[in-house]
């Protein structure tokens, strides 16, 4: 078994361990009334992504999720989150460094002791979520059932739904799929986005990923008989006639949809098998990004 499996593997233990948090990611996440940004780049943005939806539609505050090599300094917020699994991407240190004196600065990272730690004012440390591998699978999901649980969310059945998800079959045989759509609405919309890169970085393979509905405007056409149309939480049934009729296979369940996630990062090591290709070292890949002068 590689890193990769070993870990997502342990995703359901990590994320009761995670929880145990709940308390103080509510005070850095919620705090009800302020105007607050989450900033990552890749994984951590598509993460950051959904923390935004969360924290709004919890009545929370207005919050805005900014890939952090776009961010510019234009709009006030309370309080800025950055999310960097290994606390040095150059491009999250840079952003928060724009960020105006005053703003309260938060770091939920893996990592103690690395650069973001002198530049943000408090931490959200989830070390028990560090990953050996490139590809990330622990520690995104890890951060987003802590806010979930910090935004009011009841997550009594996720670990069951995570055990539950590691166990059932893929949604398809990987010989007969090259080519994935992940579809999402509201907060998982981050997923699909996710999902898609974890296939990207895993196994090389073309991967898509949208708003549920959006999928009609103009993504089906590219569907086919060797395409697997995945959908996260509630997304309408109709589209999976949609997925169908254009030749393509099609699945749900039912399970949380950070479970669902188990299963397609499941699916992107199957595929990167199918292909002889070792997730552990994907091609171009480095565990973080960390630009010199010279890029």
């Amino acid at each position: 078994m590689n890193d990769t499996s070993e870990e997502i593997a342990s995703q359901p233990a990590v994320w009761e361990q995670g929880l145990g948090l709940a308390a103080q990611a509510r005070r850095e996440l919620a705090v009800p009334g302020q105007r607050m940004l989450v900033l990552g780049c890749g994984t951590s943005w598509f993460v950051a992504q959904s923390i935004a939806e969360l924290r709004e539609s919890a009545g929370l505050g207005e919050t805005d999720a900014v890939c952090a090599s776009e961010y510019v300094p234009r709009r006030r917020y309370d309080r800025v989150v950055a999310i960097t699994r290994s606390g040095t991407s150059t491009e999250v240190l840079d952003a928060l460094r724009q960020v105006p004196q005053g703003t309260h600065r938060v770091a939920v990272t893996a990592v103690a002791g690395e650069p973001v730690d002198t530049l943000a004012e408090t931490r959200l440390l989830l070390d028990f979520a560090d990953e050996r591998s490139v590809v990330q699978t622990r520690f995104p999901t890890t951060v987003l059932a802590l806010a979930r649980a910090a935004f009011g969310a009841d997550l009594s059945h996720l670990v069951a739904d995570g055990i539950a998800a590691l166990e059932a079959p893929l949604p398809a045989d990987p010989a007969d799929i090259d080519h994935l759509v992940f579809l999402g609405t509201g907060w998982t919309v981050g997923l699909a986005h996710e999902a898609a890169l974890k296939v990207r970085e895993a196994a090389q393979a073309y991967s898509e990923s949208y708003p549920a509905m959006d999928f009609r405007h103009g993504p089906v056409a590219v569907a086919g008989a060797r395409s697997l149309v995945f959908s996260f939480g509630e997304v309408p049934l109709a589209l999976d006639e949609v997925g169908r009729t254009a030749g393509a296979t099609t699945y749900r369940d039912d399970r949380d949809p950070l479970a669902q996630l188990v299963l397609a990062q499941r699916f992107a090591l199957a595929l990167a098998a199918h292909r002889g290709l070792d997730p552990d070292r994907p091609r171009l890949l480095t565990r973080s990004v960390v630009l010199t002068d010279a890029v």
